[in-house]
């Protein structure tokens, strides 16, 4: 069993932690099919990482639940293999920035008149 600090060699941050939420998306690059396993800098950890994303995009707490690893972890990871431009995060649209609904409705009512 490897302790999670020797995971992240010691970090608790990346660059890219900060959009990093528990329901970011994580998604595999499409040019990096065969990139992780050949490239000796990446640990076993982020090579499973890509391998989980490239067939279906998974969020962060889905990742840390598959690998059972802490989401810290996860989070360290991910930013890695976003730096190595192995992979990449969307974020969630945030509530405050979703259309109101009332706008919406308007709209539909439109589009039925018509």
């Amino acid at each position: 069993m490897v302790r999670p600090y020797a995971m992240t060699r010691g970090r608790t941050t990346s660059p890219a932690q900060h959009r990093l939420d528990l329901i970011a998306v994580v998604i595999a690059e499409d040019w990096a099919a065969g990139a992780p396993e050949a490239d000796q800098t990446l640990s076993p950890e982020h090579v499973d990482i890509v391998e989980l994303c490239r067939d279906t995009p998974q969020s962060v707490a889905e990742l840390a639940a598959e690998l059972d690893l802490p989401i810290g972890v996860i989070r360290v990871l991910i930013g890695d293999l976003v730096a190595h431009e192995l992979v990449h995060v969307t974020r969630p649209v945030p509530p405050a920035e979703l259309p109101d609904e009332s706008i919406l409705r308007d709209v539909i009512s439109g589009l039925r008149a018509l």
